[in-house]
């Protein structure tokens, strides 16, 4: 059995290796062979996550063709990489990516820091805000007044509360998507929804299509389940999907699954239009794949003059193809551990049956919390301070990064938590290493993608602003120079920083 997902044709490998950004060359500096300019070039696309993990290459014949190229450069291309371990073949199957076992693999997702270590440490790993306050507050308040009824009862509600799945389902009706509260499963954050979703329609060994780069909290979670992750590379910039390579990957691999983050995706910022959604909605139905629409970052748009497009969701009436998870993690709290699954109604009973072998149901009193939001303006006026402070940290962390680091390169979201930073061709690995000694805490690329992709890629969130901004790119830079000269060991940890 071949060991590839998906594969690159001879035109689409040729035209990302055309697209390729070139730096020019230094003084005295020899332009190397072709063959190992192609070689090179095959092997930055594979860290940073253009071309899959796992991607079956063009035969040689087809790829000297569509490059203009001899065979026998495109052969010593192919040798290169096969001895670097960035490429496997085996007679009649072909040869497909690889990362070499030495690479810098995504090993866990993302802990927040400890509270402890705040004080001498800038954290940029958490792309979670403080609560926007006094909404938390009054929420949890009126949560308690809510609460006396529900203490006479047993108190699971494998499926959530009756008032909250009602008060969910009247909100995606009012955004146009007719939906019962029979259509509602609320969990335990979208992590939960997620991964209650995986066990149920992907168990171990089936394969799920994932955006390359994805959610690495997720990304994580779906290998524990066992799953086999089919990576689609992402168009550049903020220009979302490839719907040609979702359309391939899809026909080829046959995914059960595929999970997408099609508003303000995760890490990207990226949003889908209406064309994608729709293109996207009939592959996955043509491919019999169940499309998982991760809508936490939904509510976090920060650029006013932004048209939304409509919700996934929205392009299958039927209800056959589409599962939307939502959460109130993002755009109110990550300590709210309040998610909710959208589903048809089939889908949510097998769901519910499922979980009361897992978490038998989510804490009463946080969904009375969520539910008091929502049913009072609240929710209206939470996310509306959310979307302020993280407007306020985006620009304020744009214009450090700009100043400190100039050949960084990023496009900026309109909406979101998180910016997708080109680290100027440096190791991301090596930036998050480094990074923790001199005070700042960030992301390397790896950790949002599949097997070692991104290595040239950080993340960073808008959970800081002002003065902390401004301190947290300087820290960045000093980082990177130590990165860019090979130094970096016996650096020591600041003092605790005051903004």
């Amino acid at each position: 059995m071949a060991q590839w997902t998906s594969a690159v044709g001879a035109t689409q490998l040729a035209r990302l290796l055309t697209s390729q950004q070139t730096r020019p060359a230094g003084p005295g500096t020899r332009r190397p062979p072709a063959y190992r300019a192609l070689a090179d070039g095959i092997r930055m696309l594979v860290l940073e996550g253009r071309v899959p993990v796992a991607a079956r290459l063009p035969a040689e014949r087809e790829l000297a063709v569509s490059l203009t190229v001899s065979r026998t450069t495109v052969a010593a291309a192919y040798e290169a990489l096969r001895t670097e371990g960035f490429l496997e073949s085996r007679r009649g199957a072909g040869s497909w990516t690889a990362v070499p076992a030495g690479n810098p693999l995504p090993a866990r997702g993302l802990e927040p820091l400890p509270p402890e270590a705040l004080g001498s440490m800038i954290d940029l790993g958490c792309a979670a805000p403080p609560a926007p306050e006094p909404w938390l507050t009054r929420s949890v308040q009126g949560a308690l007044e809510e609460l006396p009824p529900y203490a006479h009862t047993h108190g699971d509600f494998p499926a959530g509360l009756p008032t909250l799945r009602q008060m969910l389902a009247e909100r995606y009706t009012a955004r146009g998507i007719p939906t019962m509260p029979e259509q509602i499963m609320v969990t335990t954050g979208a992590m939960g929804a997620i991964d209650a979703i995986c066990h149920l329609f992907a168990p171990r060994g089936e394969r799920i299509a994932v955006e390359s780069p994805s959610y690495a909290n997720i990304l994580q979670l779906m290998r524990e389940t066992g799953a086999r992750l089919v990576p689609v590379a992402m168009a550049e910039g903020l220009e979302g999907w490839d719907m040609d390579r979702w359309r391939q990957v899809l026909r080829d691999a046959a995914p059960r699954l595929a999970y997408v983050v099609a508003d303000f995706h995760n890490p990207t910022g990226a949003l889908a239009d209406e064309d994608q959604r729709r293109k996207l909605v009939d592959a996955a139905r043509s491919a019999g794949t169940v499309l998982v629409v991760d809508e936490t970052m939904i509510e976090l748009q920060l650029d006013d003059d932004l048209p939304m497009p409509r919700p996934v969701c929205g392009f299958d009436p039927a209800g056959s193809t589409v599962i939307t998870v939502g959460s109130a993690s993002k755009a109110f709290w990550a300590g709210m551990r309040i998610g909710w699954v959208r589903a048809a109604p089939d889908v949510i009973r097998s769901l519910v049956s499922a979980r009361a072998y897992a978490d038998m149901g989510t804490p009463v009193l946080e969904q009375l919390a969520v539910n008091w939001l929502m049913s009072t303006g609240g929710w209206e006026s939470a996310v509306e301070v959310r979307r302020t402070q993280a407007r306020e940290n985006r620009d304020a962390l744009v214009a450090a990064v700009r100043r400190e680091l100039p050949d960084w390169e990023f496009a900026v979201p309109a909406g979101g938590l998180t910016l997708w930073a080109r680290a100027g061709g440096l190791s991301g690995s090596r930036l998050a290493e480094v990074g923790e000694r001199v005070g700042v805490r960030v992301p390397s690329g790896p950790r949002f993608g599949v097997d070692g992709a991104f290595e040239g890629y950080v993340r960073l969130p808008f959970t800081v602003g002002g003065a902390v901004a401004d301190e947290a790119a300087v820290r960045l830079a000093a980082a990177a120079r130590l990165v860019g000269t090979g130094a970096g060991s016996g650096v020591e940890t600041p003092r605790a920083f005051v903004a």
